[in-house]
């Protein structure tokens, strides 16, 4: 299994930034034991050498009677102690590790600066009869085999504080203390440099919701100035792009239907009622796809950014509708659940529904329903038919514009964006749009709405312009 790199640019630069102050630790702690703490420790056992030897030279000197007498006040014996092959059990620590380092050293530099007959041992184990004079450190003791009255003793000397850890912990400690400081500056560094990340994190996903934010300041680091200077000028670009595509559909609108309407004066001119009113109706039927067709270009490129939400009652809108398609012969029976009073834009949502009701009068035509409930923190509208059905490979492929199912081919009046539409009305709420077969055939249109807008969905975008 590989190695799994944290996901966020604030969780890698922090584990880099503590792995290279940990490596940078580790190579000072190894300059220092090599380069310090290493000569210091040559220095003290050549010192101490000197000493033993000197020790050595005086007990030899003196008289067997006062040699022993020496020997004896110095504590002297004859054999070393028993627990001297037992070492004191210690926690493992990096403490223990530099002092079991700086031990070793000591005793095999000591023991080179000594004659052979001169033998060294290092007793870790702690002997109750030695009372500890500072601590476990003091409790160790380095016995060293001496000549008393022309015979072997060993004698416990005291150790120099060369010969223990005792600057050690401070420096682990320091060095410890100082790694903490570079990882804590590093995570503050990059908290500041994230902030304007998230800035633009926020302003992208605002843009992606038809909003235009407020510029981003440019007064960071350059590379992210830069960064913010380029989103910048391309949201004043997709500004100028959404005005002039405005003016555009409104242009296209009105130039479009000035001809269809002088085209119906001139077909009601040119054919007097009773004259061939087939041509007559044919004639305006085609007119009247054409205008349906342009009506739905229109609120495709809409969809109601526009409109400010407000609160409103989702089952009376939906009951108006359920009235409106009754006058026109279609019943659709009503399932209300409990709603509340939320905000959501009411001509959008209208239009939403709209679209799902025609669909299902034009490809259902029986068993039309609509249920509403309430699904915690979601408002959700179910809009049934009992018609063909269709096939779950194309329910998704209807979402996309200018897609039309294989049973529209009879309905020639559209244009296939119908349920882009829809889509795109329910993303621009924060909730969505799902199918799925309903119970004992048919299909079933899903639309969720959450009753509280996310804060991107909450201000509609700039008016556009109109002809």
């Amino acid at each position: 299994m590989g190695l799994r790199l944290p996901r966020s640019l604030l969780s890698r630069n922090i584990a880099l930034l503590v792995a290279l102050v940990a490596l940078s630790q580790v190579c000072s702690l190894a300059v220092l034991l090599h380069f310090v703490q290493r000569p210091r420790i040559e220095r003290a056992s050549i010192i101490f050498a000197d000493y033993v030897k000197l020790l050595d030279t005086t007990l030899a000197s003196m008289p067997p009677d006062e040699g022993r007498a020496a020997a004896a006040r110095l504590d002297a014996h004859k054999a070393l102690p028993p627990t001297l092959d037992t070492p004191a059990e210690a926690h493992p620590s990096l403490v223990a590790f530099f002092r079991t380092w700086q031990r070793d050293v000591f005793v095999e530099a000591l023991q080179r600066h000594l004659p052979p007959d001169l033998l060294v041992r290092w007793d870790a184990s702690h002997d109750e009869t030695v009372p500890p004079a500072a601590g476990a450190a003091a409790q160790e003791r380095l016995w060293i085999r001496l000549h008393a009255a022309a015979e072997p003793v060993w004698i416990a000397l005291p150790m120099t504080a060369d010969a223990r850890a005792s600057g050690i912990t401070t420096a682990l400690i320091l060095s410890a203390v100082l790694a903490l400081l570079a990882a804590l500056t590093g995570y503050l560094l990059q908290r500041h440099i994230n902030r304007p990340l998230r800035q633009l994190a926020r302003a992208a996903r605002r843009v992606s919701a038809g909003e235009t934010p407020p510029p981003l300041p440019t007064d960071g680091p350059t590379e992210i100035a830069q960064v913010s200077l380029a989103f910048n000028q391309m949201t004043e670009a997709l500004k100028q792009a959404e005005a002039t595509r405005a003016l555009m559909l409104a242009g296209v609108s009105h130039d479009i239907r000035t001809p269809l309407t002088k085209l119906r004066l001139a077909i009601a001119m040119a054919l007097p009622r009773g004259s061939n009113d087939a041509l007559v109706a044919s004639s305006e039927s085609y007119l009247d796809q054409i205008d349906t067709i342009l009506q739905q270009f229109m609120d495709y490129a809409g969809s109601g950014e526009r409109e400010a939400p407000q609160a409103g009652d989702l089952n009376a809108l939906a009951g108006q509708l359920v009235a409106d398609f009754a006058g026109l012969g279609h019943e659709f029976d009503f399932d209300e659940g409990e709603l509340p009073v939320f905000a959501f834009r009411p001509i959008a949502v209208m239009r939403l529904l709209m679209n799902l009701m025609q669909n299902a009068v034009n490809y259902g035509r029986t068993g039309l329903t609509i249920r509403t409930w309430r699904d915690g923190d979601t408002a959700c509208v179910i809009v049934a038919d009992r018609g063909n059905g269709i096939r779950a490979e194309e329910l998704e492929r209807l979402k996309s514009p200018f897609s039309r199912g294989a049973n529209a081919r009879t309905h020639s009046g559209g244009s296939g964006l119908g349920l882009a539409i829809v889509e795109r009305i329910a993303r621009l709420h924060g909730g969505s749009l799902a199918f799925r077969d309903r119970e004992g055939g048919g299909l079933e249109a899903v639309v969720r709405l959450p009753l509280t807008l996310p804060s991107s969905s909450r201000n509609g975008a700039p008016p556009a312009a109109h002809a």
